[in-house]
């Protein structure tokens, strides 16, 4: 895998500042927000399926019957 690398043959930077001069608890704070929200390392080696609940095995189970008053009523209507 090749690295991107500026002229000077120095790695290029992932976050540059175009425009004022944030405070070193600034760029802190960005550099924190922007970690979380990025995905785990280990996710994107992870299975590969996305699940939703389309495919969930789940769906394919009979819901529980309802015993009572009403329960008929209630095993036809939907989930």
């Amino acid at each position: 895998m090749t690295e991107d690398r500026d002229q000077g043959g120095r790695p290029a930077p992932v976050l540059r500042v175009v425009h004022g001069s944030p405070s070193p608890e600034e760029l802190a704070a960005l550099v924190a927000v922007l970690a979380a929200r990025a995905p785990a390392q280990g996710a994107a080696s992870g299975r590969g399926i996305l699940r939703n609940g389309w495919s969930e095995r789940s769906r394919l189970l009979r819901a529980p019957l309802l015993r009572g008053p009403g329960g008929w009523r209630a095993s036809g209507l939907p989930r």
